[in-house]
């Protein structure tokens, strides 16, 4: 008895199944989940670069402290050269590039002792940035 109620509810059983599906209820999980901004996400897809906003933002600075330097540069022409606390002879690109260097190696060395977020190494880098054009 018990036997033939089992297979008299199966069918309702299946086509409650079936309904759901129809009613969307199969596609949940499949459903894309909406995003915010994101700094890893690729600006251009299929391109030979992973342009993300990120790297698009290291490399607009960099080529903004150049166009700086060179209005500079074309304002006051020599590069301003100075005698600082390692004991160099220094221009403004040589500051610059000093800088990038040093923020470089400040960013390394925070992933590899602390991982990420990486704001801690930035404060560090402007922070060096700073201790660069003004001592170096």
């Amino acid at each position: 008895m018990r036997r033939l109620v089992r297979l008299a509810l199966l069918p309702a059983l299946v086509s409650g199944a079936a309904h759901a599906q129809q009613a969307g209820w199969g596609n949940v999980g499949q459903q894309p989940e909406e995003t915010g901004f994101d700094w890893t996400r690729p600006l251009f897809d299929g391109f030979w670069m992973a342009w993300t906003p990120a790297t698009l933002a290291v490399f607009a600075g960099i080529f903004a402290a150049m166009g700086v330097l060179t209005v500079l540069e074309i304002r006051r022409p020599g590069g301003a050269p100075r005698d600082g606390v390692l004991g160099l002879t220094t221009t403004r690109g040589d500051r610059l590039f000093l800088t990038l260097l040093g923020t470089a190696f400040i960013f390394l060395g925070w992933l590899f002792l602390f991982g990420q977020p990486v704001w801690g190494a930035l404060a560090l880098s402007i922070g060096w940035g700073v201790f660069c054009f003004w001592k170096v």
